[in-house]
């Protein structure tokens, strides 16, 4: 790695990331206070993106407020330091500046984008929304309206459903088991000072991870840093999600719903992301269900039968416990035999896993796609800040491909045989699925 000296004190490590047939260096900026950056220069458009992350996030919400991580993303920039909601959205649109924030089970998200022009103000605003945000009674009501229009709304929705009765059922005693998005019970029982405890026991330095793209140099950074994130405290309130193992057993649940289409949700316990044996299994899911043309799963539903509209697999590394899952999208008429292929392919592929020239397709198309995902600038900042939180180094970009292209036929099978478990897969249905009834032990 290179050490530079700038005149702001900040210090600067090197990585190399490979965009497209460009090398462009990574760099770590940490700004005179200590606030700490990854920064990617591209001084060929004037933008700046600003990704950032906070550890803690709806895994953390007290029992009952299920959603108040939500709701703080919703309102936190609806106005803050002396600007009401209307100024400081008012202030935004002027400027062109995109400010969001967003919540994860696991973390806090923001993102800012700005004409580089701007790139003051918008981090200023930054860092008044998060560190002085107004929370103002009216704008928190409209809000909590939205939310719970929206929630109504989506009572019915095939795909909420499912999605909520799976994470229930394979976390019944784990905050991961929750509502992310709460229920309109416990939205409506969120406080402004939920609101507020939130932010001041969650906002910390040492929960921060931020990735920047684009027209600013190191030396410009660093002060802009300071500028939204330098009063932030030192340190969070201490906070704890248990480690857990997901209780999946087999069950098939079927929740009836009067809709034509059938909604599939099926998984079972998977790998964490620092599992010695996550680039295996990241190989094997894109063999049984993650690509979307050529994976066992769509070749035997979708393409040989046309049972399904869709149907994928992927993995879900939290940080408390690994999930391998996917979804399928069918008529009523076809879910029954969607589910029972479903449940033969991942007892499959435990015998017939794959060969020498299969393994290396599959290597190739996972490296040589890699590229694509620093296409844009968000998805090179959101790279750069999901890299931070897994603590994979600032040269990760640079390996990544070693890690994939390390992975043998031996690997293959010992994933197969340790984590897959056709025993334990549990499949959600909603819809009216023909041919189907609950039943316990698959």
């Amino acid at each position: 790695m290179n050490c530079l000296k700038t005149a702001l004190a900040a210090s600067l490590f090197s990585g190399v990331l490979i965009s497209g047939a460009q090398a462009v260096e990574v760099q770590e900026v940490r700004s005179p206070s200590g606030v700490v950056a990854w920064l990617v220069e591209d001084h060929s458009v004037p933008i700046v993106t600003v990704e950032l992350a906070l550890r803690g996030g709806a895994a953390l919400d007290p029992a009952g407020k299920e959603g108040l991580a939500e709701m703080v993303s919703s309102t936190i920039d609806e106005g803050a330091g002396d600007l009401d909601s209307q100024a400081f959205q008012r202030q935004l649109e002027d400027l062109s500046i995109s400010l969001r924030f967003d919540a994860s089970v696991d973390s806090f998200f923001g993102s800012v984008r700005t004409l580089s022009r701007n790139r003051d103000e918008a981090f200023r605003l930054l860092g008044l929304a998060l560190n002085e945000p107004r929370f103002d009674e009216p704008a928190v009501e409209r809000i909590r309206a939205q939310i719970q229009t929206i929630l109504a709304r989506q009572a019915n929705d095939p795909d909420r459903i499912a999605g909520e009765a799976f994470w229930a059922n394979l976390f019944p005693d784990h905050p991961y088991g929750r509502s992310r998005r709460g229920t309109p019970e416990s939205v409506a029982a969120i406080t402004v000072d939920d609101l507020r405890t939130f932010v001041e026991e969650r906002f910390a330095r040492d929960q921060l991870f931020v990735g920047v793209v684009g027209d600013v140099t190191a030396e410009e950074l660093g002060p802009l840093l300071d500028e939204a994130f330098g009063r932030l405290p030192a340190q969070a309130k201490p906070f704890a999600v248990l480690d857990v193992m997901p209780a999946a057993a087999g069950e098939l649940i079927v929740i009836e719903e009067d809709v034509p289409q059938s909604s599939i949700l099926f998984g079972q316990a998977g790998v964490k992301r620092d599992d010695p044996d996550f680039y295996a299994a990241y190989v094997l899911n894109r063999v049984l269900g993650g690509s979307s043309f050529t994976s066992r799963l769509y070749t035997e539903i979708r393409e040989e039968r046309g049972l399904a509209y869709s149907v994928g697999t992927f993995l879900s590394p939290l940080d408390h416990a690994g999930v391998w899952m996917g979804s399928a999208g069918t008529e009523n008429a076809s879910a029954a035999e969607s589910v029972n292929i479903i449940r033969q392919e991942w007892a499959r592929i435990r015998e017939d896993t794959l060969t020498e020239e299969e393994l290396a397709d599959t290597i190739t198309n996972l490296t040589g796609a890699y590229a694509l995902r620093f296409t844009t600038s968000r998805g090179i900042a959101r790279t750069l800040v999901g890299i931070q939180l897994e603590d994979l180094g600032i040269d990760y970009i640079d390996r990544r491909n070693s890690f994939i292209e390390a992975v043998t036929l031996e690997d293959l099978e010992r994933v197969a045989d340790d984590v897959l478990d056709p025993d334990a897969l549990t499949v959600v249905v909603v819809g009216k699925p023909e041919g189907l009834a609950p039943q316990e032990g698959g």
